[in-house]
């Protein structure tokens, strides 16, 4: 199929325009997904509520316990490294939610 220049950039047009629409679409895909809100107090929390930190799912929550009970708590955050399967940019993406006193208050939003 032969295509002049102004078939060529009605067709370059239709393509750019559903590239931004997907672009979009995929963004407003992620501003509906839940979003943590308030921290969780890794020394005290449930294994429930550690599944709301970024990254820890069962296995890790469960892990997040286990050690929790065999050192007698936690004194920091950074400490979390030491589980099994959590390294430094899971932790650096849950640190902002995770803290070691207070009250664990964190919900999705």
């Amino acid at each position: 199929m032969i295509c002049n220049t102004r078939c060529r950039r009605a067709l370059m047009l239709a393509l750019l325009t559903a590239f931004g629409l997907t672009l979009a679409g995929s963004s407003l895909a992620e501003d509906a997904s839940p979003q943590l809100v308030g921290t969780v107090n890794i020394n005290t929390a449930t294994p429930e509520q550690l599944e709301l930190l970024p990254g820890i799912g069962e296995v890790r929550a469960k892990a997040v316990v286990a050690m929790r009970k065999q050192r007698g708590g936690f004194k920091s955050v950074e400490e979390l490294i030491e589980v099994k399967g959590i390294g430094e940019v899971a932790l650096e993406r849950l640190r902002p939610f995770a803290r070691t006193e207070g009250k664990t208050t964190a919900r999705l939003k």
